[in-house]
């Protein structure tokens, strides 16, 4: 690389990857760095961490027992070279384990989704960008039904299948440019940019026709969802959580009506 180049972090990890085949992170690991399911992170990031620590204390203890010469022989530049290829091998674990590290801390663990803290860091940026640019955004919140019972009755394996597969179809349904997020239990949020063929409508319509078709792919329990609604209109101040209360309301609003529903219905018959 010449001077002036600018340099890649990403290239530099590619790059520590080729030198460096034995290091844990050329191993495999099953979702540290896809990032999905990664119920091993509590025993690999010790791990990583004190192989580059350990790495950086030896590169610095060289260092400083043998500084290279600025000019010298090849044996010199040879060293000078080793040196600074271990130096980029320790900048490249160091940066990999921040970026896993500030994903992890975003990342709902079991769906892969965005947990609550990455939601609203997320929705807090998109609110702005809509006010900046006109756009509408539309705010889903959703609880899985009787999800407490499919545990109870099922397990909570059972139970976790059905939030995995709940995210699955939220994913599948909404854009890549959409936020998408387990807030915890059986919460989930969406907060999508409202355009020409992703309208409320659209967007309903498309969800629970593909939560009709994974239900019944379900051999034991079927997946029911309520669902609420919130429109951000860009020329309003309405914070995230204003906008969650809103949606939260008709969700629960949903609920009693069914409910209601439910009971007339069991009572007439």
């Amino acid at each position: 690389m010449g001077m002036g180049t600018e340099y890649n972090p990403a290239d530099v990890a590619l790059l520590n990857m080729t030198v460096d085949p034995h290091s844990l992170f050329r191993r495999r690991v099953p979702g540290l760095l896809a990032g999905r399911e990664n119920g091993d992170a509590n025993h690999v990031f010790p791990t990583l961490l004190t192989e580059a620590n350990r790495e950086l204390a030896d590169l610095l203890r060289d260092l400083r027992s043998e500084p290279p010469a600025i000019a010298g022989g090849e044996s010199q530049n040879g060293q000078v070279s080793e040196l600074l290829m271990r130096a980029v091998r320790c900048a490249a674990k160091q940066y990999m384990l921040q970026a896993e590290l500030g994903s992890l801390a975003l990342t709902d663990e079991l769906t892969g989704l965005y947990n609550r803290r990455g939601f609203m860091a997320l929705a807090e940026r998109q609110l702005k960008l809509g006010r900046r640019s006109g756009r509408g955004l539309l705010l889903f919140v959703m609880d899985v039904d009787r999800l407490k019972d499919i545990n109870d009755s099922f397990g909570h394996y059972a139970g976790d299948c059905v939030l995995k597969r709940t995210a699955g179809v939220l994913e599948e349904t909404f854009r890549d440019s959409d936020v998408v997020a387990r807030l915890g239990g059986d919460e989930f949020a969406v907060l999508a940019i409202e355009a020409a063929g992703h309208s409320e409508a659209s967007i309903r319509a498309r969800f629970f026709e593909r939560l009709k078709s994974v239900s019944a792919e379900q051999s034991r329990c079927e997946i029911s969802v309520s669902l609420g609604l919130a429109r951000f209109d860009p020329c309003s101040h309405a914070s995230i959580e204003e906008l969650m209360m809103k949606a939260d309301k008709a969700m629960y609003e949903q609920k009693r009506h069914r409910s209601k529903s439910r009971f007339e219905t069991a009572a007439n018959s």
